[in-house]
């Protein structure tokens, strides 16, 4: 899954895809270099992000939907991020076929349309998430929540759930790393698992070794990159990125054991 904000002050790619027609570009240059699905957001949810109100996320998100939709007809899916009924509803309805919820809460919207449901965990909202950082046991606690909300959606109707732990959203960098360390117990669950920790600030942490400093953006891709095989080696079916190219290759690295080596990848068993 391809990372595309079209909004001013997301973290790593904030200000970059604001304009239409340049976000729609970079989508299907993702798609280009792999991504099977291109995740479309308007409103930051990063620590501290101030909300959006409907009408700009709108605004930011619906013509791009559109014409990602448009242009990926047949070769990718287009994702809509969004914790927003109205949002979801305007998105889905201008061809996206997947709602990634961070909410955990719109479930009956994915129904309605028949599409797939992405449900992160997270508690409060991002002004105060970090605030409410604290777990007797996060990954049962996050597998405890994940598995209410799939069972809900799916007694509603929705028929393509996944669950997202969410790396850095009401968790610390400790938190983080037990979930990854502990990722097989959350693939356990019957319905599959995606993992988004690209470029966040948890990697930043244990690439410098510090809290306090962590690396700076710039110097956080190789260990997304190395978290997102570690995810995808411990059952993970979907990885969120912005680096759709290295990871798409370093997947197929992941993928050739598996598949019985590089003929059998290819369907050359010579």
């Amino acid at each position: 899954m391809g990372v595309l904000n079209v909004t001013p002050d997301s973290f790593y790619d904030g200000g970059r895809w604001e304009e239409p027609g340049a976000a729609v570009e970079h989508g299907c240059r993702m798609v280009d270099e792999g991504a099977s699905i291109v995740d479309v957001g308007g409103e930051s949810t990063r620590p501290h992000a101030a909300p959006v109100d409907d009408e700009e996320e709108l605004r930011r998100v619906v013509p791009v939907v559109r014409g990602l939709s448009r242009q990926l007809a047949g070769r990718a899916r287009v994702c809509v991020d969004t914790r927003k009924r109205a949002v979801a509803q305007a998105a889905l309805d201008a061809g996206a076929s997947v709602l990634n919820d961070v909410s955990a809460a719109l479930w009956d919207v994915a129904a309605q349309h028949g599409a797939g449901w992405l449900a992160m965990h997270m508690k409060g909202e991002p002004e105060d998430m970090m605030s409410l950082a604290a777990y007797d046991d996060v990954v049962v606690e996050v597998c405890n929540y994940l598995r209410e909300r799939a069972e809900a959606a799916e007694a509603g109707g929705v028929r393509e759930i996944w669950l997202d732990p969410g790396i850095g959203f009401a968790k610390t960098a400790a938190h983080n790393l037990e979930i990854l360390r502990r990722l097989d117990e959350l693939v356990t669950l019957p319905w599959p698992v995606a993992i988004g920790l690209s470029r966040k600030r948890f990697t930043g942490v244990v690439t410098s070794g510090s809290e306090e400093l962590p690396a700076p953006l710039g110097e956080r891709f190789e260990a997304s990159l190395a978290g997102a095989v570690w995810a995808m080696c411990k059952g993970a079916a979907l990885v969120r990125v912005h680096d759709v190219k290295a990871t798409v290759e370093a997947a197929k690295l992941v993928g050739a054991p598996r598949a019985g080596g590089v003929g059998a990848m290819s369907g050359d068993r010579r």
